[in-house]
């Protein structure tokens, strides 16, 4: 488990677009989010933040988003948008990438496998 630096972190303040501005884009979900409260600037990164600094950020708001009554709608609003910076749902942008990636070659594989179908073989 990654310890804490011991000087203080310095967050960056959570850019404006962080939750949606408008009930009607993105649904009720967004104000039910933990990350509502103060412990918004640990979800986006400093500007040259040191790796150690950023790791321990990053999980720190995973913990966050671990108690999250939406997690799961806010990790599908940032997969769908996608949104590319910050830690939604449980996930940082770099793991947000891998699983869409995932889901790219899922449905690229589920489309060539109903291309081709199920074969009769012919009796002879």
């Amino acid at each position: 488990m990654l310890q804490l630096p011991p000087q203080p972190l310095q967050v960056a303040a959570a850019p404006s677009q962080r939750l949606p501005a408008r009930e009607d884009q993105a649904g009720p979900w967004h104000s039910e989010a933990v990350c509502r409260r103060d412990e918004a600037g640990l979800f986006f990164a400093p500007s040259k933040e040191p790796t150690a600094a950023r790791l321990a950020r990053e999980e720190a708001a995973k913990r966050v988003c671990a108690r999250c009554p939406v997690m799961v709608e806010c990790r599908e609003h940032a997969l769908l948008q996608p949104e590319p910076y910050g830690v939604w749902g449980g996930l940082t942008a770099a793991e947000r990438r891998v699983v869409l990636a995932r889901r790219r070659r899922r449905e690229v594989e589920l489309k060539k496998a109903a291309s081709t179908g199920p074969r009769i073989a012919a009796a002879g």
